[in-house]
């Protein structure tokens, strides 16, 4: 008898009609930030540290993605001059233009 209660309560586990929208919810709750202006003496320091930035080098870069600041340490597998953008552990593609540090 126990079993037949167990399978009749599963059919009133609660149901998700919309499919999705409570993720969609939750992405809406997230606050974003602007993207902020750095100053001349600041690019010019990243400029130099940039420079300084070789193919195995191990990382740590701060940079602007998707409306928030985000952070990552790794290993620079590539460089890309011509598009402006560092490639970190094979994952992560960042543009030059949204990175605000860099450690070495």
């Amino acid at each position: 008898m126990q079993v037949n209660r167990i399978a009749r309560a599963k059919q009133f586990l609660p149901f998700d009609a919309l499919k999705g929208l409570q993720e969609a919810l939750r992405e809406k709750e997230i606050e974003y930030e602007a993207k902020k202006d750095l100053s001349e003496d600041t690019l010019q320091e990243l400029n130099t540290k940039f420079n300084q930035i070789e193919n195995g080098k191990y990382v740590k870069i701060k940079y602007y993605k998707n409306g928030r600041y985000s952070e990552i340490k790794g290993i620079v597998t590539n460089i890309d001059y011509i598009k402006k953008k560092i490639q970190i552990n094979k994952i992560e593609n960042i543009s030059i233009y949204d990175i605000i540090d860099i450690s070495i």
